[in-house]
């Protein structure tokens, strides 16, 4: 049975869609997936099943919806495309807790850099399915926009890394 690592989109930040993980884990052994974990309290949730990533998806969105009022937005990645995101790092200069991986939903925008205002010195890469984002001086502060991110989730390099090794190691459980 694969592993799919979900990417919750606006759980957990700012006040808005609490979802203890606990409850997170309890949704989704309700669906039937396997081998449930989570990581951090920020809506990244692991597990096993034989669905696509784009079934799965679409199942953990509507049961999110069902108990936020509205769907989230869930992104799929595999321990693969995880591991590769590490191994292909961008800006391999930078500090992990500073570069920003965004995960898009779908297939990337047309012209994924329209818009772009970064005013601090932030550098970006397009990716196949990803827009990383180096913020020199923090994210916190920064006033980086850029359109294509709207529909995003994003986590820092130490997550990402975090999650591929949680994912490979769920992949060589039984």
């Amino acid at each position: 049975m694969p592993v799919h690592v979900a990417l919750l989109r606006a759980v957990n930040v700012g006040g808005t869609g609490k979802l203890p993980m606990a409850e997170l884990r309890a949704i989704c052994e309700g669906l039937g997936f396997a081998g449930v974990e989570t990581y951090i309290q920020s809506g990244n949730v692991l597990f096993r099943s034989d669905l696509s990533a784009g079934e799965a998806e679409a199942v953990l969105d509507e049961a999110l919806a069902r108990r936020l009022g509205k769907a989230p937005g869930v992104m799929i990645r595999s321990a693969a495309e995880l591991a590769a995101l590490v191994a292909g790092n961008p800006f391999p200069q930078a500090k992990p807790n500073v570069l920003m991986v965004n995960f898009l939903p779908g297939e990337m925008p047309a012209e994924p850099l329209a818009g772009l205002v970064a005013p601090d010195g932030e550098a970006v890469h397009v990716g196949t399915r990803e827009i990383w984002v180096h913020y020199p001086n923090s994210s916190g502060r920064s006033k980086f926009r850029l359109p294509a991110l709207k529909r995003a989730t994003s986590r820092n390099l130490n997550t990402v890394a975090k999650l591929a090794d949680l994912a490979a190691a769920l992949e060589r459980r039984l």
